[in-house]
């Protein structure tokens, strides 16, 4: 089944040739053979087979819930399932941590037949333990690796879903992203992430970082897959009355957006302030853009998002302080989770120092800590200048240009792992979407001695619809995608850049 989209195993399922039992027991056999040199999935649904049979049974009476029914879709390991399987962040401290109830998008999965196969590993805490983390890397889970070379990083904190995605391991999954969590381990492994418009997707049944950034995701191989998941989660429960409604912003049709010709007649800007990281991924993005202007788009080039340097730091101050106040709201409303406060966490990272910290330390947790209650005047200023220089920096470069959205590199090739040292992000775009809580998609664009690159594209609050056209005319043209072969490190060998 490498490779086989959701639509693919419908036909196969619809004609009697496959059943869900079957589907869900081959990548089960996958994740067993191949992952350990992966290290992407943390857990398998020890439930998977049963739900798959029930769902068999359903079709087998004419009861098909949807182009998920008996579909297995893999969810990020911060992310509440109500059944066998722990919810931890990926860290020791939180074993034994059993969620009573679904998150809220979970149990919209489920409610549309698909198979949760299991949980993703991921950098622990989402990444927000450490200053110099090594993305992938969690306590629990172990170290997640490359699919396209595996000596390089997964990106993170969906590193999990970005490599399970890619390796095969599932159809597609769900991530979550605070500021480049999905859109990063999207491009490193050569697939598509969807970091949706805040409020699209509830954010209940997830261990957080911050609310005020924080969101769930589709990843999967195709822009149309990723589509599917996008319109089953999208919706919010009713007492987040502080975020738009988004049930009245979902699409009936996916047919209305998933179409060939969906660049024709749009206007797109190029932020170039984002190039200039690597000549060679600059290079891929100047294709991008001749493929772009060959599908009927405008492209106003350049149109640079400003702003980001503005709002650093009040971005952090804001993370910092929502950090401790939402985990320890999560610990409270969770009573199989063993501890009860981040104090709690801190104390026992340290009392177990070899297993919780052997390669990097917890400065983001102690600093968490420190702060005080989200009322304070402090935290409370730097969310307004966050909101408002971010929103500014996307909405005042769209209207000033009359744009309908803004495309740069997602981000460099992956980079080699190191415990030591930490990452090395080559470059990115994330910031501007993540503090605005505005939509960004990205799409496989090419590859730099095999290593995958992709391209943004993203815009103002509730264009999400927008985006995944775009995506997908500018996907369907290039069709750029190529599996990994799991290779032990970078063939040099092989083309400097192809797209």
């Amino acid at each position: 089944m490498e490779e086989f989209t959701i639509s693919d195993l419908q036909k196969e399922m619809q004609t009697g040739e496959l059943t869900s039992r079957e589907c869900v027991n081959q990548y089960i056999e996958r994740i067993q053979y191949m992952d350990p040199q992966v290290c992407s999935v943390s857990e398998i649904n020890p439930d998977a087979l049963d739900i798959a049979n029930n769902l068999d049974s359903e079709r087998s009476k004419g009861i098909v819930r949807g182009p998920l029914h008996g579909v297995p879709v893999l969810v990020k390991e911060n992310i509440d399932t109500a059944d066998r399987m722990q919810t931890t962040a990926g860290s020791l401290s939180l074993i034994g941590n059993i969620a009573k109830d679904d998150a809220y998008l979970v149990g919209l999965l489920r409610n549309a037949g698909a198979v949760i196969l299991g949980k993703t590993n991921l950098s622990e805490w989402a990444n927000f333990r450490s200053s110099k983390s090594t993305s992938g890397w969690s306590s629990r889970g172990g170290l997640t690796r490359n699919p396209y070379a595996l000596d390089r990083s997964a990106c993170g904190s969906s590193s999990g879903s970005g490599a399970a995605v890619a390796a095969n391991f599932c159809t597609a999954a769900v991530g979550t992203e605070t500021d480049g969590s999905i859109v990063c381990p999207a491009q490193t492994n050569g697939i598509v992430g969807i970091k949706p418009t805040l409020g699209r997707i509830s954010r209940s049944g997830i261990i957080p970082i911050a609310h005020s950034q924080d969101t769930a995701g589709p990843m999967a191989r195709t822009v149309g897959e990723a589509a599917i998941l996008l319109q089953v989660m999208s919706g919010s429960e009713k007492k987040y009355k502080n975020i738009p409604e988004t049930f009245d912003n979902k699409i009936g049709d996916l047919s209305l957006v998933l179409i060939k010709s969906g660049l024709a007649g749009a206007r797109l800007g190029v932020s170039r302030n984002y190039f200039g990281f690597d000549d060679r991924v600059d290079k891929i993005m100047e294709h991008c853009i001749d493929v772009i202007k060959s599908l009927g788009a405008e492209v106003v080039d350049p149109a640079n998002v400003d702003n980001e340097s503005k709002y650093a730091k009040s971005e952090l101050e804001v993370l910092l302080y929502e950090f401790q106040a939402d985990v320890n709201n999560y610990l409270a409303q969770h009573p199989t989770a063993p501890l009860k406060t981040m104090v709690e966490i801190a104390e026992y990272n340290k009392n177990h120092k070899s297993k919780m910290m052997p390669y990097f330390g917890q400065e983001r947790i102690e600093q968490a800590i420190k702060k005080g209650p989200l009322t304070q005047i402090k935290y409370l200023r730097a969310l307004e200048k966050n909101i408002r220089l971010s929103r500014a920096g996307i909405d005042d470069v769209l209207e000033k240009n009359h744009l309908d959205a803004i495309i740069a590199p997602t981000g460099g090739p992956a980079w080699m792992i190191d415990l030591i040292n930490g990452d090395n992000y080559p470059g990115g775009c994330s910031s501007p979407a993540a503090v605005s809580g505005y939509p960004h998609i990205t799409v496989p664009a090419g590859y730099v001695f095999g290593l995958p690159v992709g391209l943004s594209i993203f815009s103002t609050a509730w264009t999400d619809w927008k985006l995944v056209q775009y995506a997908y005319a500018f996907e369907q043209a290039t069709k750029v995608r190529n599996p990994p072969t799991f290779l032990k490190s970078v063939d040099l060998n092989s083309d400097e850049i192809s797209w």
